[in-house]
């Protein structure tokens, strides 16, 4: 990632304030769905949507509805609400990533909100012969939601959290979000790894469509051929250069 931990400053109370317009977001994504039909259609490879802190299914639903539209198959988590890494919950992933991975013979794209974020990551690192790329929405890597600091998460969940995995990782982010410092949420650039800026809240950034766009144009690339982001043309009037 791009900055240390013990460096950020949480977002200001105005950015806080502001992450009531999730709400509004949610109303741009369904007038944006004429627009969005124009996004790239998958192969049908199965994609795991993992939600944020405290948030359940229920919250990534417009999320997966949409890339459902697009051909993949798409599964939720099936744990109900988020409540950190409690007993069985590591157990019960890597268990679903198995069963996806062998009901369709594929690998699987993972994608995670928030905290769902930080578990595609580490669940990426732990069973890369099944995981074809992972895109994350607002994850802040170097702390977990709870506090926990990097060095205290334990090392058999993946490993040190700052350490990207080892296939495509898209990491999509905005600075006006108000829960995650946005600097601990972007990708060190590399060959397999990037970083996508779009301007939403932290609450909304599952369904704001420019980042549903950007998850949908990620997923849509062959197996084997990852690229970074295009933002030429009229993408640029949109996704704003993230390393400005």
């Amino acid at each position: 990632m791009t900055a240390s931990a013990q460096t950020l400053r949480p977002p200001s109370r105005t950015l806080m304030f502001l992450e009531g317009r999730a709400i509004h977001e949610l109303g741009a994504f369904l007038g944006a769905l004429p627009l969005l039909s124009l996004a790239p259609r998958g192969d049908g490879h199965p994609v795991l949507v993992l939600p944020g802190l405290v948030a359940s299914d229920v919250s990534t639903r417009p999320l997966r509805s949409f890339l459902t539209s697009k051909g993949y198959a798409v599964a939720g988590w099936r744990q109900g609400r988020n409540y950190g890494l409690r007993p069985g919950v590591q157990d019960a992933m890597v268990d679903l990533i198995q069963e996806l991975n062998d009901t369709h013979g594929r690998k699987i794209s993972l994608v995670g909100w928030s905290l769902g974020g930080l578990y595609a990551r580490q669940l990426a690192k732990m069973m890369p012969e099944r995981v074809r790329q992972v895109i994350t929405l607002g994850s802040r890597v170097y702390e977990w939601a709870s506090g926990q600091r990097s060095d205290e998460v334990d090392p058999r969940f993946g490993g040190e959290l700052a350490v990207p995995p080892p296939v495509p990782t898209t990491a999509i982010f905005s600075r006006t979000d108000g829960v995650c410092a946005w600097q601990g949420c972007m990708e060190k650039s590399g060959t397999q790894t990037e970083s996508i800026e779009v301007e939403s809240s932290h609450c909304g950034m599952g369904h704001h469509p420019a980042a549903v766009y950007a998850v949908a144009d990620r997923l849509a690339q062959k197996e084997g051929q990852w690229q970074t982001f295009d933002r030429s043309g009229w993408r640029s009037l949109v996704y704003p250069n993230p390393h400005r």
